[in-house]
C-alpha cells in the first residue's frame, strides 16, 4: 500500500470566486433560518436542525497507533468527555415521516494543542452524515442545490409527506439498479433509517497532523448493528426517530469505531472534489478510536437545552492540525458562525463552547 501523502498547502486549489458564493450561502441560510424563526418563534440550525438525540459518552484515543495514525487529537491516548447529536438535514422541524439523510455531529471536550483560526474553546468537533459523498463537487453547485431545499422550507407539511414517500419509492428503485442518488435523497427520498445502527462519514477531507484524510463513524456493539438498515414507520409519529432513540438508548451501551481513512493518492482521493468517495481497497478506514455511551435518557431536558440549544457544531471548531481542506469546507466556515449567530440573537441564548473540566 503506497504511504499517506504528505499535507502541504498547496494540496489545496482556491476558486476566484469563492468569497462571492459565501456569500450568497449565507444570504440563501439568512432566508431559511428568517422563515423557520418567523413561522415558530424560535431560531433554529439553518441545516440539520431537527435533532432526534442527544447523547454523552466517552472517547477513548487507542494506545500503539503507528505513527501516521497519531496525529493531532489522536496522537496521545486517552479518555475525553464527548457529546453525540443526532439530526435530520432540513432547515426546519419535519415530521419524521419526510424521511431525510442522518447527521451525526461530535464535541470531543478539553482537547490541547494549537486552535484553528477563531476557534474558541478546547473542543475538536466532527460533523458527519450517513453517506460516503457529498452531493456536489464545489461550493458553487451546493448552493444550487440550497436553494432548493430553501424552497420547500415554508411548504404545507403534508404535501412533504407525500412527496418524501414518492422520492423514497423512486431513491428505492434506483438503488436496486445500482443508482444511489444524494440529491433525491436530500429532497425527501433517503431510506427512514434507525439513526444508532448508521456508519458516518466527514464526506469531505482534513489535515491530519502531518497526513489527510477523511474520518468515519461505525457501530461495533451488536446492539447497534441490530438495528443497522432498520426502517421507522413514522406514519402518525410526528417525532418517531426521537422517540425510537430514546426507548433503545434506555437499554443499550453504544459502542461505535471513530476511523481514519488517509490519502495516499491525489489523483485518486482529491481534495477539492468531495463527490468522488475514496476507495477503500485503496485507502482504508483504520480505527484510532472508540466512543461508549451508556445507557441514559438520549432527550434529557438539561442535556437537550445545554447541547442542543445552547452550543454549535462546526468543522472550524478545533486544532490546527485538524484543519478542514477543500472548497466546500472552506465554504463551510463562515456560513456556520452566520446560523448560530443568528439563532443567538433571535433566541436571546449565548451560545458558547462547554467549559473545561
Amino acid at each position: 500500500m503506497p504511504a499517506p501523502v504528505r499535507y502541504s498547502p498547496d494540496v489545496e486549489a482556491l476558486r476566484p470566486d469563492e468569497d462571492r458564493t459565501i456569500e450568497q450561502l449565507n444570504e440563501t441560510f439568512d432566508g431559511i433560518l428568517e422563515t423557520v424563526a418567523n413561522d415558530s418563534g424560535h431560531a433554529v440550525r439553518s441545516v440539520h436542525a431537527k435533532s432526534h438525540g442527544i447523547l454523552e459518552g466517552t472517547l477513548t484515543i487507542d494506545a500503539g497507533l503507528p505513527p501516521e495514525l497519531a496525529q493531532g487529537l489522536f496522537a496521545t491516548p486517552g479518555e475525553h468527555k464527548v457529546y453525540m447529536r443526532m439530526s435530520t438535514n432540513a432547515g426546519d422541524i419535519l415530521p419524521d415521516a419526510v424521511s431525510l439523510p442522518r447527521g451525526l455531529a461530535l464535541k470531543v471536550l478539553d482537547v490541547a494543542g494549537e486552535r484553528l483560526p477563531d476557534a474558541e474553546g478546547t473542543s475538536q468537533d466532527f460533523v458527519m452524515v450517513n453517506g460516503p459523498v457529498f452531493q456536489a463537487p464545489n461550493a458553487e453547485k451546493f448552493l444550487g442545490s440550497l436553494k432548493l431545499l430553501a424552497g420547500t422550507t415554508n411548504r404545507v407539511e403534508g404535501l412533504k409527506v407525500a412527496a418524501s414517500t414518492v422520492l423514497r419509492g423512486v431513491n428505492k428503485a434506483l438503488t436496486a439498479v445500482g443508482i444511489e442518488s444524494p440529491t433525491l435523497g436530500s429532497l425527501g427520498g433517503a431510506p427512514n433509517v434507525d439513526p444508532l445502527g448508521e456508519t458516518y462519514y466527514s464526506v469531505t477531507p482534513f489535515r491530519y497532523g502531518d497526513h489527510i484524510a477523511k474520518f468515519s463513524v461505525a457501530p461495533v456493539a451488536p446492539a447497534l448493528i441490530a438495528l443497522t438498515g432498520t426502517e421507522i414507520d413514522a406514519s402518525g409519529r410526528p417525532d418517531a426517530i426521537r422517540e425510537t432513540v430514546q426507548s433503545e438508548m434506555a437499554g443499550i451501551e453504544g459502542v461505535w469505531e471513530f476511523r481514519v481513512q488517509l490519502c495516499r493518492d491525489l489523483e485518486r482521493q482529491p481534495v477539492e472534489d468531495p463527490t468522488v468517495q475514496w476507495d477503500e481497497e485503496e485507502a482504508p478506514f483504520q480505527r484510532v478510536a472508540t466512543i461508549t455511551v451508556r445507557p441514559q435518557d438520549s432527550w434529557d431536558a438539561a442535556r437537550v437545552d445545554a447541547v442542543d440549544e445552547r452550543m454549535r457544531f462546526a468543522v472550524w471548531t478545533g486544532l490546527a492540525a485538524h484543519q478542514p481542506l477543500g472548497n466546500i469546507n472552506r465554504a463551510r466556515n463562515a456560513p456556520y458562525r452566520h446560523s448560530a449567530d443568528f439563532r443567538q440573537r433571535f433566541n436571546g441564548c449565548p451560545i458558547h463552547e462547554p467549559a473545561s473540566r
